[in-house]
């Protein structure tokens, strides 16, 4: 997702502000201040958003940022992604898993509380093919107002990326690359492209 001001966040997480700091031609250079919260955007969420004293950021494993990966169209599934709904692809261990819901399908302007989500046993069902990675193409993993059993699941047995931007992406096998700073934080904003061959 394109890092902009007045971009949406989630309910309650702190907005994006880019701030002047010095400018052209006062200054040499143009240089912005970021005000930005660990989850905006696309971001990888770390242990430590889930529990005091969890891995940072930084601490997550670098070969689980790259690798094989498989867009997974989830557009006709409705708003709960399951075990019955990922059950219909051919998962293998170690695999990167993007799922294209219908959230790719609607706009990215206000919040929507009925955006589609991952379930309890469709989060049990990818630790059970252990894959390495997951995406999500909106702002949490799991429902609206939900406990935080899925994001628990998911946090401890994979890599986690929401906000990941799918819009106009076909589904298909393609090369994830996606980058979180390193940083000493319970997330990180990330960069993420699909390479296809």
């Amino acid at each position: 997702m394109v890092i902009e001001e007045g971009m949406l966040v989630y309910p309650g997480d702190p907005k994006l502000h880019i701030y002047k700091h010095t400018g052209i031609p006062k200054s040499k250079t143009n240089v912005s201040l970021i005000h930005i919260g660990s989850h905006t955007g696309t971001h990888v969420d770390a242990e430590r958003h889930i529990k005091n004293g969890g891995k940072t950021a930084d601490m997550i494993p670098v070969d689980t940022f790259y690798g094989k990966c498989k867009v997974l169209n989830l557009t006709k599934s409705g708003n709960s992604i399951g075990e019955k709904e990922l059950k219909k692809f051919k998962i293998n261990k170690g695999d990167i898993i993007l799922l294209k819901t219908n959230n790719s399908l609607k706009q990215y302007d206000t919040f929507r509380k009925d955006f589609a989500h991952l379930t309890e046993d469709g989060a049990r069902y990818l630790i059970s093919k252990k894959i390495k990675t997951l995406g999500i193409d909106y702002m949490s993993i799991k429902k609206f107002n939900a406990d935080d059993i899925v994001h628990t699941l998911t946090i401890e047995n994979m890599t986690l990326f929401e906000g990941i931007y799918l819009k106009g992406v076909p589904a298909g096998t393609y090369t994830f690359v996606g980058l979180p700073l390193k940083i000493k934080c319970d997330g990180g904003p990330a960069r993420a492209i699909l390479i296809k061959k």
